[in-house]
């Protein structure tokens, strides 16, 4: 295993720094070479003019797109947080209004497929929000009040059918059974 190239792709996919323990954990591999490999895919990143560099806050990394890219990269999410909501963000986000808090592994399950890039497009339209669950290990998601504002309701409890389609349990014995299908 290439450590440089794994840690590389972890920070690349992650959606938050990650500490120098958590990626210890991930890659099997000793602190002290996950830091002397961050130290050299920094220097890598800085010297090559890459598109992205190397973040370091504390014992935590993130991969960030290079400050000589700020224009190009501000002007995309622009583009792509005015845009329209695709369908597949639209059910996500029917989900996440319906039955959240909802960790990204169960809205998966729901949907059938990876929902990392809606969630993100989510968030960067401030629609919903994540919360980490460190005694779970897992981030929870729910609509903002910005979304709830932008319906023009004051309370999630307003949308249509809220009671009876927050509290259905056909996705609860959904979930339940993907469960017992993965143990």
């Amino acid at each position: 295993m290439n450590l440089k190239a794994s840690l590389e792709s972890l920070l690349f996919v992650a959606a938050k720094p990650l500490k120098v323990k958590d990626l210890a954990e991930l890659t099997k591999a000793p602190a002290e070479k996950i830091e002397a490999a961050l130290a050299e895919l920094s220097k890598e990143c800085q010297s090559e003019a890459r598109g992205v560099v190397l973040v370091k806050q504390g014992s935590s990394y993130q991969m960030v797109s290079a400050p000589d890219q700020a224009l190009l990269i501000k002007e995309f999410i622009k583009d792509e947080t005015m845009g329209e909501l695709t369908r597949p963000s639209v059910e996500a986000l029917t989900i996440i209004a319906y039955r959240g808090p909802i960790a990204k592994t169960d809205l998966d399950r729901i949907r059938g497929v990876n929902c990392a890039l809606i969630l993100r497009n989510l968030l960067l339209h401030g629609l919903i929000e994540a919360k980490e669950d460190k005694k779970k290990g897992e981030t929870y998601y729910t609509v903002t009040l910005d979304f709830i504002r932008f319906l023009g309701i004051a309370d999630i409890t307003q949308l249509p059918d809220y009671e009876r389609l927050s509290k259905d349990d056909t996705l609860d014995r959904i979930l339940a059974g993907s469960e017992a299908e993965t143990v």
